[in-house]
Parts: C-alpha cells; sequence; structure tokens
C-alpha cells in the first residue's frame, strides 16, 4: 500500500497516474480526506468478490461504504502498463481510462479540495503527478 497525505487536489487539476497492474485480481486508488473518509474508490477487478473485467467505484464516509457503481468498459490488462487521469469538479469525478473513454462518478462529498490518495493491492505505480 502506497499513501499520499497532505497533498493538494484541486477541483479543474489533473491527477495523471501511470503504472502496471501486476496479476490478475485487481487494484485500487483512492481520493479522499483520509483512511474513513473517501470521495472516490477506483477499484478495477480482474476477477475479484465474483466481478471479473469491472471497475467497481465507491465512496465511504467513516466505516460505511455507499452504494457500488460498476463500469463494464475495463481497459486494464494483467502484466501491462496503464495511465489514467483523474479530475473532478464539486458535482463528479471524471475518469480518463487506458483506452481513451471517459467515465464518469459522482463526488458525493460535493468537495472541492482533497489531500488524501492511496494505492492498494496488485500494481506497481510508476508516477503520480498533479496538473
Amino acid at each position: 500500500m502506497v499513501v499520499i497525505k497532505d497533498m493538494s487536489f484541486k477541483a479543474g487539476q489533473e491527477l495523471k497516474i501511470s503504472g502496471k497492474a501486476k496479476s490478475a485480481t485487481s487494484f485500487c486508488l483512492e481520493v479522499g480526506h483520509n483512511e474513513d473518509s473517501i470521495a472516490m474508490h477506483f477499484n478495477p477487478r480482474f476477477d475479484e468478490h465474483g466481478d471479473v473485467n469491472t471497475i467497481v467505484c465507491n465512496s465511504k464516509h467513516g466505516d460505511c461504504w455507499d452504494e457500488e457503481f460498476r463500469e463494464t468498459c475495463f481497459p486494464f490488462q494483467p502484466d501491462e502498463d496503464f495511465k489514467i487521469v483523474i479530475s473532478f469538479n464539486n458535482e463528479t469525478f471524471y475518469v480518463n481510462l487506458p483506452d481513451g473513454n471517459m467515465m464518469h462518478f459522482p463526488n458525493r462529498f460535493g468537495d472541492d479540495k482533497f489531500k488524501y490518495l492511496c494505492f492498494k493491492g496488485d500494481c506497481k505505480i510508476y508516477s503520480v503527478k498533479i496538473k
């Protein structure tokens, strides 16, 4: 797990992440205020928890997860590099996927600044840039 705290990711900026999925289970990226306040949990699942080639997104307040969102567009491959670009406003997260498709997930917090970023699971992160 890699955690970045006290960063400044503001509405209108782009968060560019490049990495590699190391095996065929899953990995996740979380954007929020801290480990108990996650505005966007982005979880590509190759084969985990009954999901196959599905991106699962959610948000978390305290110990409570909200309703899951599932995206069936799945442009990730085991052992292949990927690049995603995330931007947001106080209504929506926009995730530009590796194949050029755009995914939308509601900004359920309505906030315009986040300071916490976490990577978990079977991936290697090469770079994280905020512009």
